[in-house]
């Protein structure tokens, strides 16, 4: 239980997408956890589409004075993109000084899988990307995710890196406390290790792609 009163802080509108098998609801609920510990108001969307391995996933969480977790075009603060072609479909959710956050890992489709389509190449998602917003961490979070023990932790690194680049009002602690209560014993020590790589990465100042 919360023994600090919440505080109040300007709205900031973090929007994530991903597909089905990405983490991309345990990632929203580790923010949420994180902002909650610190003591700030915290309103979470359901996650929206198919959450299967494959489908669609959005989600968002609003930090501070708002009252509905619903994130229309040009308002999110923050894009958190498990996946690099469902950064650039969420773009328009963005506003000119939005930051994202993306991993540069494609997960196919199954219309390239079996060759109706074609995946874009990723220089050609990260330049439209970077024509729209400016302020653009593009990572192989997957890597940095197996360095840490497990590439299935990809999604806690993404949020080591939100945490690392300090843009949220939320100190260490609480993001090591949000951890322990959204992940299972089994894995919170990979976890763990998996956030520290990601906070190291953003927290360093590494140059925006």
């Amino acid at each position: 239980m919360m023994t600090r009163e919440t505080l109040e802080v300007n709205a900031v509108r973090i929007f994530f997408t991903g597909v089905g098998g990405q983490g991309t609801l345990l990632a929203t609920r580790m923010v949420g956890e994180a902002a909650l510990e610190e003591g700030l108001s915290v309103t979470m969307s359901e996650i929206h589409g198919m959450a299967q391995r494959g489908g669609v996933v959005e989600s968002s969480v609003v930090i501070g004075d708002a009252f509905s977790p619903t994130i229309a075009d040009g308002e999110a603060d923050i894009l958190m993109a498990f996946e690099p072609l469902e950064a650039l479909r969420a773009l328009p959710k963005c506003h000119a000084k939005s930051l994202i956050i993306s991993s540069t890992v494609p997960v196919v489709p199954f219309t390239v899988a079996v060759g109706q389509s074609v995946y874009p190449e990723l220089a050609a998602l990260h330049d439209s990307i970077k024509e729209k917003i400016a302020d653009l961490v593009w990572l192989d979070a997957v890597e940095l995710a197996r360095k840490a023990g497990s590439e299935r932790a990809s999604n806690t690194v993404l949020v080591g890196v939100l945490a690392g680049t300090g843009r949220l009002p939320i100190s260490k602690n609480s993001w090591e406390e949000a951890l322990k209560r959204t992940l299972p014993a089994r894995i919170l020590k990979i976890n763990r290790q998996a956030f520290e790589a990601g906070y190291a990465f953003g927290s360093a100042g590494q140059p925006l792609a």
